[in-house]
């Protein structure tokens, strides 16, 4: 089913960043950016950038345009509520169960204690129209285990993945079940906000910059992409495919979200981000415990590169890009040479494939310019860090180094601010000294997860030519 044709009636719209060359049978955009050559036929198809399916032919183009990241589905039927099961595993936190189910009205509910330290009692339900059903494993066999053990129970078509701690609003689950017109989607997930968006400094750094909220822009889950993976705090799926599969790897108990993602990527089937539809989160806001969830999210780097391999760099770019960007941070005339040069080679070997388009000079330099500017906002990123430590070293031998660490994370602390602020949030400078807490922490775990394991590819960057 994973290949099956989109029905008629169902729509996609081009994303708003792609543009059209030669009369709309040229695209650019998507992400990773690529170049979407179309006949003139499908070209007439979009029109005004949406296409409506009516027949096998649109079916295709439509298809193509949406597995090539330049189109987002607009679809046009929604599954009821009524074949969605809900299952929450739940280990010590009665209070998130009462506020969960309330807001779960109408549906099917499987909560799985995980082995909590005193036996889960359900709350008093009163007036809540949620059927809820509880399983217990005795002792703790972790989330996925927990997960799993509601999957295997449920006998609806579909099946919604909510953490304890989590509280869904208003519309969150029709939103996401529209997507599910499309045969091949496997699993939809939404927007993930913070519960109180307000209170701390940390509280509101973590509003605008949680590990959990993937942004504002609907997007299809890949690797490599934006939206690499999407978290199973909050989640909606086919219970048959999941069933399939085996649903989560229990030996994992980190980044197992991430790892089922991957695995349906690898099968074929096609994964939404849906934004519009959002989960609010309980997000930790005191010191210690934030601090140590960052940690123990970056030793998931190192299963999934086992699993996975290759998919987990910590920078991914081509040779020519990572030359010129290292050349540019030397900060010296024979570097700024060195970097101009092979931007300037890098623009020549676009305008070759662009030839045949409108204006191929302007397209080559402004994706040259996009290449240079993404490689420097990853080293920049990886400095400060998944290799953190590096940097630090080699700050300590190096005058030199030790400027140009304070400028980058000066610099991409605030390019950080700017991008994910949110109104009543922090200022640039408190937001900075988060952002490079929260790397740190995450370094940290990448660092002794691969240490632990052994296994230093998790560390490796990928560097194409």
């Amino acid at each position: 089913m994973h290949d099956a044709r989109l029905p008629d009636g169902f729509g996609i719209r081009l994303d708003p960043k792609v543009r059209a060359y030669s009369g709309g049978r040229v695209l650019i955009g998507g992400s990773p950016m690529r170049m979407l050559k179309l006949a003139p036929a499908a070209a007439g198809m979009i029109g005004d950038g949406y296409l409506e399916v009516v027949d096998s032919q649109t079916a295709v183009v439509a298809r193509r345009l949406l597995d090539s990241g330049v189109a987002n589905p607009r679809p046009m039927s929604t599954p009821s509520p009524s074949d969605v099961t809900v299952v929450v595993p739940i280990r010590d936190n009665v209070a998130g169960i009462a506020r969960l189910v309330p807001a779960l009205r109408g549906l099917e509910v499987v909560v799985v204690d995980d082995g909590s330290a005193v036996p889960l009692e359900l709350p008093d339900l009163t007036g809540c129209s949620a059927r809820v059903t509880l399983l217990r494993h005795d002792r703790s066999r972790g989330p996925a285990a927990a997960r799993n053990t509601g999957l295997r129970h449920a006998t609806t078509p579909f099946v919604a993945f909510l953490d304890s701690d989590v509280l869904p609003q208003t519309g969150w689950l029709e939103r996401m079940l529209g997507h599910f017109s499309d045969p091949a989607v496997a699993l939809v997930a939404p927007r993930i906000v913070a519960l109180e968006p307000e209170g701390s400094a940390l509280a509101r750094y973590e509003h605008a910059r949680s590990s959990l909220d993937l942004g504002r822009k609907e997007s299809a889950v890949r690797s490599g992409s934006p939206v690499s993976y999407v978290p199973s705090a909050a989640m909606l799926a086919r219970r048959d495919v999941l069933t399939d599969m085996g649903g989560f790897d229990e030996a994992m108990h980190v980044a197992e979200d991430v790892d089922l993602c991957w695995r349906l990527q690898e099968t074929g089937w096609r994964l939404r981000y849906e934004p519009v539809a959002r989960v609010a989160h309980d997000h930790r806001v005191s010191f210690g415990k934030w601090f140590t969830r960052k940690m123990f999210y970056g030793t998931g780097a190192a299963p999934l590169a086992a699993r996975h391999e290759g998919m987990v760099p910590p920078l991914a770019m081509s040779r020519w890009t990572l030359l010129s960007v290292l050349a540019a941070a030397s900060c010296t005339r024979l570097g700024a040479l060195s970097s101009l040069a092979t931007f300037l080679v890098t623009v020549l070997r676009l305008r070759r494939t662009f030839a045949d388009l409108d204006q191929p000079n302007r397209i080559a330099v402004a994706l040259a310019a996009r290449g240079f500017g993404n490689g420097a906002r990853q080293v920049a990123s990886a400095m400060c860090r998944s290799y953190w430590p590096v940097t630090l070293v080699a700050g300590v031998f190096s005058r030199r180094v030790r400027r140009l660490v304070v400028v980058v994370a000066a610099v991409e602390g605030v390019t950080d601010w700017a991008t994910h602020r949110e109104p009543g949030g922090l200022g640039p400078l408190r937001h900075s000294v988060f952002k490079r807490l929260d790397d740190v922490a995450y370094g940290t775990g990448l660092w002794r997860g691969a240490i632990r394991a052994r296994d230093p590819r998790a560390l490796a960057p990928r560097i194409g030519k």
